[in-house]
């Protein structure tokens, strides 16, 4: 795949369809938004149970939406139908390999998502998108080019697609944005080294980029849930 030219800033193309979602509200009239996106081959139930171990109960109210994704092929599972926010080519975790319109579909889908959050009256920055894994890659890539001050992202298990690209197409928004990263050291899915590389591409870049690694493989863990939370704590009882 040809690389695009990224002289000048790239429009992303308007979403199809809203995504569907699974919504969980903390307490009525929420002031504040999560949208979590899930890894691929899962959908927008994963991360739901996360809600009660995650939330304290002095914060705002909140408004978690999980989105399932598009179902479609996927190269690397032989072409298996599933859902992915886009197709996984191969696993070098490079631009050249990526499938670079399945990504900025993605982000014109989560871009339609928040504009559904400030039409229910959230404002922008008091919004924060967060995924897992190829969710996480979607919630960056997404984050950094957004016009909009959002509260920050939370990127787990992941990596920074089309970086050489968001390095161009990052806006003073996406930059200014809080990241917070976490990684598996064991991880066989997306290797730590290229979660690592990610999270020092965007520190390169200026981001406020949160590190922390774990002895887990290619999951989520308590250490990590409660770390996620003080993060959060930051964000939310401020704002």
């Amino acid at each position: 795949m040809k690389s695009a030219k990224h002289a000048h800033f790239r429009a992303f193309p308007p979403a199809r369809t809203m995504l569907d979602c699974i919504e969980t509200l903390t307490r009525p009239d929420p002031t504040h938004a999560i949208l979590w996106l899930h890894g691929l081959g899962a959908d927008g139930h994963d991360f739901a149970p996360i809600v009660p171990e995650l939330v304290r109960p002095h914060w705002p109210g909140l408004r978690f939406v999980f989105p399932h994704a598009p179902v479609r092929p996927v190269t690397i599972n032989g072409g298996m139908r599933m859902r992915a926010w886009y197709d996984i080519l191969g696993l070098d975790f490079t631009q050249r390999g990526e499938d670079e319109p399945g990504i900025r579909d993605a982000i014109a889908q989560v871009e339609a998502l928040i504009d559904r959050e400030v039409e229910r009256g959230i404002p922008p920055a008091r919004i924060l998108l967060a995924g897992f894994s190829q969710g996480g890659a979607i919630t960056l890539a997404a984050g950094l080019r957004s016009r909009r001050p959002l509260a920050g992202l939370v990127a787990l298990s992941t990596y920074l697609p089309l970086a050489e690209a968001t390095a161009v197409e990052a806006t003073p928004e996406g930059r200014a944005l809080p990241v917070f990263m976490a990684h598996g050291r064991m991880d066989p899915v997306v290797p730590h080294a290229a979660g690592r590389r990610s999270a020092e591409w965007l520190q390169g870049m200026g981001v406020r980029v949160d590190w922390h690694e774990y002895p887990m493989q290619h999951a989520v863990c308590i250490e990590e849930i409660r770390d996620l939370a003080d993060w959060l704590e930051r964000r939310l009882v401020a704002a």
